[in-house]
């Protein structure tokens, strides 16, 4: 049995709202070959919630990260991390089972956040979206940047429980309460398919 996220930072995840589909968006998050075993967990979920919002003509962006030349365009996560996922190898291509559509968006890049140097704020902002879905990986790391940066910037921001992963549960829920305490709206996939059922 998954474990019961919402019931475990329920202390902190005490607002509550409803995404409207005219006015949001899904980013799916790095869901990479890269990231194959950290994200497999959880891609029933993320693909139940891009069939949920393609039913309510909710586009859905993805991203990919991914390096050209490290030394360039690393800054930071190069020092950090020591490797990288090469831009245009077999790691930086998007998981088999995620199939965008032509009516979806895929944006590349190489910072935490997706709105980086991405121009995803100008392309939102464009379409009159104010609200963001966020599913992916890794939980504490380029999703939780992502929210973080889509608050500051004036959107609401859905963040899905058991539709982010990341290497372990005790990084995942330290985000969650982060999250649910200061940015995010924190909600199950069933919660959010219900939504918009």
């Amino acid at each position: 049995m998954p474990p019961d996220y919402l019931n475990q930072i329920k202390p902190y995840n005490i607002r509550h709202a409803c995404p409207k589909p005219g006015k949001c968006t899904l980013l799916v998050i790095d869901m990479q070959q890269y990231f194959y075993s950290i994200a497999i967990p959880i891609l029933g979920n993320v693909l139940s919630i891009i069939d949920a919002c393609r039913s309510k003509g909710i586009r859905t962006i993805f991203t990919r990260h991914g390096h050209k030349n490290i030394l360039e365009d690393g800054g930071m996560l190069a020092e950090w991390w020591g490797d990288q996922i090469d831009y245009g190898s077999k790691d930086w291509e998007l998981n088999k089972s995620l199939t965008p559509s032509a009516a979806d968006e895929i944006i590349d890049k190489n910072r935490y956040s997706a709105f980086h140097g991405t121009g995803l704020d100008d392309s939102l902002k464009s379409k009159k979206i104010d609200e963001l879905i966020i599913t992916g990986v890794m939980t504490n790391c380029c999703c939780e940047t992502t929210a973080r940066d889509a608050f500051v910037r004036d959107y609401r921001v859905f963040f899905v429980s058991d539709a982010t992963a990341t290497v372990s549960d005790e990084l995942h829920l330290a985000s969650l309460k982060n999250l649910a305490f200061g940015f995010s709206y924190i909600l199950s996939t069933k919660q959010l398919c219900g939504y918009l059922s």
